[in-house]
């Protein structure tokens, strides 16, 4: 069983407890908030990352590829009326190194994508998930 806490601070401010770790989420001065930490859909969006990048590089370890750097991009198209829950997500994998196999970064990327990851798994329940990779580097 998975169990999260939360203590509200002032105005819209929570502060989560995670596994021993805080995290605060509010909301931006616009809505009311103070903008002490991200909000709360977009930090679904820093899981979904945190999932997929986790799967990803396990399964390079496995491969043997070890890119230089790897950074991953979320992007999110909401709907216009309450509840504003995320309509699409555009995920991009942006890989650095030299002589990458493109191929299997791809199949990496795809297997957390389709396979693995269980946020993505979620999410995809209400928005559809595309994703591609980007490789920079000599001979790539």
């Amino acid at each position: 069983m998975t169990k999260v806490t939360a203590q509200w601070k002032d105005g819209y401010a929570f502060e989560s407890v995670i596994d021993n770790h805080k995290i605060i989420t509010d909301t931006t001065s616009e809505t009311g908030g103070t903008d002490l930490g991200p909000s709360p859909k977009k930090l679904l969006l820093a899981g979904l990352i945190g999932c997929t990048g986790i799967d990803v590089v396990s399964i390079l370890k496995k491969m043997q590829v070890e890119p230089e750097s790897l950074a991953i991009e979320a992007e999110a198209e909401s709907s216009n009326e309450h509840p504003k829950v995320y309509t699409s997500i555009k995920l991009t994998f942006k890989f650095t190194g030299d002589n990458l196999p493109i191929d299997k970064l791809e199949k990496a990327v795809s297997l957390s994508q389709e396979k693995y990851c269980g946020v993505a798994a979620m999410l995809k329940k209400t928005a559809p998930i595309e994703y591609k990779v980007v490789v920079q580097g000599k001979n790539a």
